[in-house]
């Protein structure tokens, strides 16, 4: 056997595994030490280190949150949204995240009435935004046990009325395992993906198709949130609340 090999093998995997605590380590420092900045009003340092983790691929709403309110106290109004918004994403119930973008809203210049919507979509949207992926999935796993333990007491059970409870009981769950996977994988994928954004730009017009000599449609200031549809290089195409639709060069926005 090779032993040099061997030898080199294990070196990579013992210094893998003692990165990996001091990484973990290293990003809870930063963070107690932005939390400690930011308790002392010391709100640059506190940005700076709270940004540090985020741009080490750490997320939670936790950290967008306490990023966000650092930025409000910087007066980076558009910033604030931005990780309020990407909060709210993770953890789209949590009332403090929700006010406090209600807050940094009122503090733009674009005043946006958005369109009435149908009871059922406001409706679907209470259900999907009652837990996070995560819950979701474990709310699937556990109605697909209850449908297995329904399904073998349908067909074990010589009682009817246990019959009957389980083939009632095993559609019921098999239904919430299927909204529950669906739910999961939706949300997932919702927060993986950047379909809405915040603009950056101060002041930045609203084109009728991408490029700088087509027709304008009308203005938009930063903090402002819009809903991002089609890409062509260098543009994308957005939705306002109201439904009104324009083209935005890409550096315009930065992505939720």
């Amino acid at each position: 056997m090779n032993y040099k090999w061997l030898k080199i093998i294990s070196f990579f995997i013992t210094s893998f595994m003692l990165t990996q605590p001091l990484s973990a380590t290293l990003l809870e420092t930063k963070i107690a030490q932005a939390n400690n900045y930011y308790t002392a009003a010391r709100y640059d340092s506190a940005m700076i280190q709270y940004q540090s983790v985020v741009d080490a691929g750490y997320e939670s709403s936790g950290l967008y949150y306490n990023l966000g309110n650092t930025y409000f106290k910087l007066k980076n109004i558009p910033s604030a949204i931005l990780y309020y918004e990407k909060a709210k994403k993770l953890n789209p119930t949590d009332e403090d995240i929700l006010n406090n973008i209600a807050v940094a809203n009122g503090m733009i210049v674009d005043k946006i009435d958005q369109l009435p919507r149908f009871f059922f979509k406001n409706w679907w949207d209470n259900i999907y935004n009652l837990f996070n992926a995560d819950s979701w999935a474990w709310i699937s796993v556990f109605s697909f046990i209850m449908t297995l333990t329904a399904s073998f007491l349908y067909f074990t059970s010589s009682i009817l009325w246990l019959k009957k409870s389980g083939f009632f009981l095993g559609l019921v769950m098999l239904l919430t395992t299927i909204i529950g996977f669906g739910l999961a994988s939706q949300r997932y994928f919702y927060t993986k993906q950047a379909t809405e954004a915040i603009i950056f730009a101060p002041t930045i017009t609203v084109k009728s198709s991408p490029g700088n000599s087509s027709v304008d449609l009308f203005v938009l200031h930063e903090g402002t949130k819009v809903v991002l549809m089609d890409e062509v290089i260098g543009w994308h195409k957005i939705k306002i609340a109201n439904g009104s639709v324009g083209w935005l060069p890409n550096d315009s926005y930065e992505g939720i």
